[in-house]
């Protein structure tokens, strides 16, 4: 039998954050037109409905509106001028439901003077709980395969992800969710301006707009741009360390793109 915290905490991992009266509400009747007119001013409406929709038109506008927070997103990255502007504009965003229910925002680690940037997936239970990506079980293996080709985290690379809050349940992040965190990770990459990128997982390779899965698109180099680049920018993609963790079997091709990746960092002068 759990204890009482247990299943609060598990109420919290899989987005659970908020709770219902015990008198019951019919939700249906609250799609009906008569609570459209709530935002006016001379309608006449109980207190339960009136609640929600002023709630959401006000305090998260485009929470449900993909297109409108897109758009917020864009122009918020145009603004950004300095990486920790971008930050504090991240850490604010309200646009997206799991901003809401994460734990913490997961920017970024590493050197910002790094000329590698590594950009994994989504935060799991453990990058959510200390802000930090790649910090459990898969950033360890991350850090010993980087340390096995001379490689450090803190030294070499600077890191982040595709999305900065972790899915609920650690399911994947929707197509939705990545449209929105892409001009912020446009703009991330533009600030810090390195000279390779490395995306780890299948997800993060959705960066180079490629119909290839991640087995098609490792150990091969591509180039990657936007539209706050002057440049393209070499990128290259690994397996995901939590998929390697599941299917041990598949480290033999990554011990290979590691080695592909060193020889390609001391053949074109990266500096580490």
């Amino acid at each position: 039998m759990h204890k009482k915290p247990d299943h609060l905490k598990w109420y919290i991992q899989m987005g659970v954050d908020e709770t219902i009266e015990e008198n019951p509400i019919n939700r249906f009747e609250m799609l009906t037109p008569e609570v459209i007119t709530i935002v006016k001013p001379a309608a006449k409406v109980n207190t339960i409905h009136q609640k929600a929709p002023i709630l959401a038109e006000e305090v998260r506008p485009n929470i449900g509106n993909p297109a409108s927070a897109m758009q917020n997103t864009r122009k918020i990255a145009d603004g950004c001028g300095k990486l920790d502007e971008l930050r504090s504009a991240v850490y604010n965003f309200t646009d997206l439901s799991i901003a809401k229910t994460a734990t913490n925002t997961v920017f970024a680690d590493g050197n910002p003077d790094a000329q590698i940037m590594l950009i994994g997936e989504a935060p799991g239970a453990e990058e959510d709980a200390q802000g930090i990506p790649f910090c459990g079980a898969s950033g360890k293996l991350l850090d010993q395969m980087l340390s096995c080709i001379g490689l450090i985290r803190q030294d070499n690379f600077y890191i982040s992800n595709t999305i900065f809050w972790r899915p609920p349940g650690n399911r994947r992040p929707t197509p939705e969710e990545l449209a929105i965190c892409l001009p912020y990770v446009e703009k991330h990459i533009s600030l810090v301006k390195p000279k390779l990128i490395v995306l780890v997982g299948g997800t993060a390779t959705s960066l180079l707009d490629s119909t290839l899965g991640i087995t098609k698109m490792r150990g091969n180099f591509f180039e990657y741009n936007n539209q706050y680049l002057d440049k393209p920018i070499p990128t290259t993609a690994i397996f995901h360390p939590s998929y390697l963790l599941r299917s041990p079997g598949q480290k033999r091709l990554a011990w290979k793109d590691l080695l592909m990746l060193k020889e390609y960092i001391t053949n074109n002068g990266i500096k580490l």
